[in-house]
């Protein structure tokens, strides 16, 4: 029994891991988050490096930095040091390791990962668990700031917003029939050009860990290589930080360009100027295609530049919203019958079909159950991203190409088959549909089981509630406005 009992036993840091109250650990974060705001409204800004200084030497914000980077998907993904914290002795250690006396950052372990296009490859830079802890630390402390003075309708990278969010935004700013050009803004290489310069001088933060993540360079292929600009695209703290830098272009432009105010260069009429913005994409709304091209896109320029950054001349262009815009996946459109409509745009659509297309021709000697279970999830994601719009007609014709890929499948699967053969093996009616593709297999007690696949079209389309623009999830202020939605 002794024996068995000293096998069995927890050791003294696994122990500790397993006793923490986790409630009690987010209620003493969340409580100096929202000392943290308050002070950033009333712009007591020593106050605020107090609070900060206060939340990433506690032991509360260290085991929270420790549990977020160690349970999310790239727990098992390691650094250049190839370590991994996956036992909770390792984790406890950890917490007690998370010192800013002594922290030396590590160099980024660079990989790269196919672009939306799946021809370029995109650099990514992968921090030690270390770094990323730290990362995750400081996050905790610098996001109420970045939520305090961010922009209204900036939604990338942001709690409680959604690419939804920004397109029903979309659609408040360009609804008016004065408002009849965009601006479409791409940045060149934002996350690798930001001046590091600038960051150290402007983001709310301990500057002298900052500089150390921005200057730790990256190894690929066993070399060396220094990080003179940008933040690392793979760091956890790097979409703050850009956001960071990117915060503030939209009170540029409402500042100078006022909702009620009328321009005498446009004949008195109200320029309806908005920007929308997602992470490194936005748009830009006006009255007039001039004023886009002769003020407003020099301002945009000017303000970049300052943060060493430019716009991508291929990809920024001026649109009228007759001919429409495709922007996060959707095509925002006003019709001949002056209605505006928002629906997934064609180059969306195409993308999520080749995928399709790719997993079903590769599914050679995969059963019709495996392969409804590597689709489903797919189609499910595509139509629920795009049920928030005018999708219903799209969803029709994506679920009738899909059935196009699953018969050929089913005909290369059986050669020596006639249809009048396969079709019941394949397809059947279930509810009002027929041709619905099924498979089949067993449960845990052996008994047979029918999987049927998904159809887009079965998805109901529900319009989207946009967040309030000024709504911030650390100010107790917004607690029941964000309980509710």
């Amino acid at each position: 029994m002794t024996t068995a009992r000293a096998v069995g036993a927890l050791s003294r840091e696994a122990a500790e891991w397993y006793a923490i109250d986790w409630r009690a650990i987010n209620r003493n974060v969340r409580r100096l988050q929202v000392r943290i705001v308050q002070a950033t409204k009333a712009s007591r800004w020593g106050r605020v490096r107090a609070l900060q200084r206060l939340l990433t030497h506690s032991y509360s914000g260290k085991v929270l930095a420790v549990r977020r980077v160690t349970e999310n998907n790239g727990k098992k993904t390691p650094g250049v040091d190839q370590e991994i914290w996956d036992t909770p002795e390792k984790k406890t250690q950890a917490v007690h390791a998370l010192k800013r006396r002594g922290y030396q950052s590590q160099p980024l372990r660079r990989v790269y990962i196919p672009k939306s296009d799946g021809k370029t490859m995109r650099p990514l830079g992968i921090p030690t668990m270390k770094d990323r802890a730290q990362q995750a630390l400081y996050l905790l402390a610098l996001a109420p700031v970045v939520e305090t003075t961010a922009d209204k309708n900036s939604y990338g990278f942001r709690q409680q917003r959604s690419c939804a969010d920004a397109i029903g935004q979309c659609y408040l700013a360009l609804k008016s029939a004065n408002t009849q050009w965009i601006l479409e803004g791409d940045i060149k290489s934002c996350f690798d050009k930001i001046s590091h310069d600038w960051l150290l001088a402007h983001v709310p933060m301990d500057r002298v860990i900052l500089q150390k993540w921005l200057k730790s360079g990256y190894m690929e292929k066993h070399v060396l290589h220094e990080t003179t600009d940008g933040t690392p695209q793979g760091g956890i703290i790097s979409p703050a930080l850009a956001n960071c830098a990117l915060d503030g272009l939209e009170r540029l432009l409402r500042d100078k360009y006022p909702a009620g105010k009328r321009l005498k260069s446009l004949g008195g009429e109200k320029p309806c100027v908005n920007l929308v913005r997602y992470a490194d994409d936005f748009v830009i709304t006006s009255k007039s295609k001039e004023l886009l091209e002769g003020e407003i896109k020099p301002l945009v320029e000017q303000f970049l530049q300052e943060r060493g950054l430019e716009l991508s001349p291929k990809k920024t262009v001026i649109t009228h919203v007759k001919r429409g815009f495709d922007f996060l996946g959707q095509n925002v459109r006003r019709y001949p019958n002056g209605k505006l409509l928002i629906k997934p745009s064609k180059k969306n659509v195409k993308t999520f079909l080749d995928g399709l297309r790719r997993t079903i021709k590769a599914a050679h000697g995969v059963s019709a159950a495996d392969l409804i279970g590597q689709l489903n999830p797919k189609i499910r994601g595509w139509a629920n991203y795009h049920r928030h719009v005018v999708s219903k007609r799209t969803f029709g014709s994506v679920d009738h190409s899909i059935f196009s890929s699953l018969w050929k499948w089913a005909r290369r699967r059986h050669p020596n088959k006639s249809p009048r053969w396969f079709k019941p093996q394949y397809f059947a009616q279930r509810g009002n549909r027929d041709w619905s593709f099924f498979g089949e297999t067993c449960d845990d007690e052996g008994q047979p089981n029918k999987v049927w696949l998904y159809h887009a079209k079965s998805t109901p389309i529900k319009r989207h509630v946009k967040v309030k623009g000024e709504a911030n999830p650390y100010d107790p202020a917004y607690e029941t406005y964000f309980a509710v939605t």
